[in-house]
């Protein structure tokens, strides 16, 4: 039965919805059956018990498949999922400081932007002042430019660095 609600062309093509003069058919086993009727094809696909799918719309015949419908949808969307899992998304990583930073805390900031950086991620790097440190900007821009070129093998600048009130920041890119 037709859903009334829905549009007709957002359904498949499949069984008695498959409006062409004749097309192609290929068979659950993949051999070609050849060009029919597509209600010969529908005779066909009933005495198996299956489904008669259409493949390709822009063939010249179109192409239908004999094929469990069901299966075949759970299949492609079982595909679909595995694809999704596979992609990964670009976060934004942050790594904090101050212009005052200590030599040894300033390394463990470029390890943790290195690691970001080979998963994958972006990496945004602020440093922050408090009271009158914001007159001291220049050495904060030092100090990120200095950054950038410790990370040059592994990302490239996207953001160069920037003061948002009393903040400075600057955002790497992974090298592809």
């Amino acid at each position: 039965m037709i859903d009334k609600r829905r549009p007709q062309r957002d359904l498949p093509k499949i069984n008695e919805r498959i409006r062409f003069p004749e097309i192609r058919v290929i068979d659950s086993d993949g051999s070609q059956v050849g060009v029919v009727t597509p209600e010969d094809a529908l005779k066909l696909a009933q005495e198996r018990e299956l489904d008669l799918v259409l493949v390709s719309e822009t063939a010249k015949p179109p192409v239908c498949r004999i094929m469990d419908y069901g299966k075949y949808k759970f299949e492609q969307e079982k595909k679909a999922r595995e694809a999704k899992k596979k992609q990964h998304t670009a976060d934004v990583k942050e790594v904090k400081m101050r212009y005052k930073i200590d030599e040894h805390d300033y390394n463990v900031r470029v390890n943790q932007a290195q690691r970001f950086l080979k998963s994958g991620d972006k990496v945004k790097a602020t440093i922050t002042f408090r009271g009158r440190e914001i007159q001291h900007a220049n050495l904060a821009q030092d100090l990120l430019e200095r950054m950038a070129t410790d990370l040059k093998d592994h990302g490239e600048i996207q953001q160069a660095p920037k003061r948002e009130g009393r903040n400075m920041m600057m955002l790497i890119t992974p090298k592809k």
